[in-house]
């Protein structure tokens, strides 16, 4: 299983107990889907490495407290603390409407109600306070935040995000 297969679930955050149990905070706005997981994938050395529930509940909203199969003691829990935990593409909720996962709409023409279509979504920009599709049309590379205002359709079967977006955004990078 690589990363391109997989999404970040959450981190490993702290230690809860002297047998090896361990904290797992949950990178959702719904972390109750997770709360019964047979395995996740937890990157040790840049590779992913399944490990295997033996038991978990959620502690305080965003934490999943966990008990591996394999890790039945505080320094066994040292060695995966901090590493990141991931799940299968697969196990990800479907979302409808104009609700998307960010990798999901890589590859997908930015229609605007305007312009037409104003290029492909390349990747998403996450690292600033407001998300961006990073946008390529041609050589040139266009920045569009992702507001919901903007935002007026998702379309998955012509493989299209429909905005209107405000007049002279586009305009500024051609």
């Amino acid at each position: 299983m690589t990363k391109e297969e997989c999404f970040y679930l959450g981190k490993i955050a702290k230690k809860f107990s002297f047998k090896g149990e361990v904290l797992i905070y949950l990178d959702t706005d719904e972390p109750e889907l997770y709360e019964n997981l047979e395995s996740v994938f937890v990157e040790c050395s840049k590779h992913l490495v399944p490990f295997f529930i033996s038991n978990s509940s959620l502690h305080k909203n965003d934490f999943l407290r966990v008990r591996f199969e394999d890790v039945s003691n505080e320094e066994e829990a040292d060695a995966i603390l901090g590493n990141h935990v991931y799940l299968p593409l697969n196990m990800l909720p479907k979302l409808s409407g104009n609700k998307f996962y960010f990798h999901e709409v890589i590859g997908f023409n930015i229609i605007d109600k305007r312009l037409g279509n104003v290029g492909k979504i390349v990747s998403i920009n996450d690292s600033a306070a407001q998300p961006l599709f990073e946008v390529l049309k041609g050589d040139t590379e266009i920045l569009i935040p992702m507001i919901d205002q903007f935002l007026v359709k998702i379309d998955r079967d012509n493989q299209q995000v429909e905005m209107d977006l405000p007049e002279g955004l586009i305009e500024m990078y051609l």
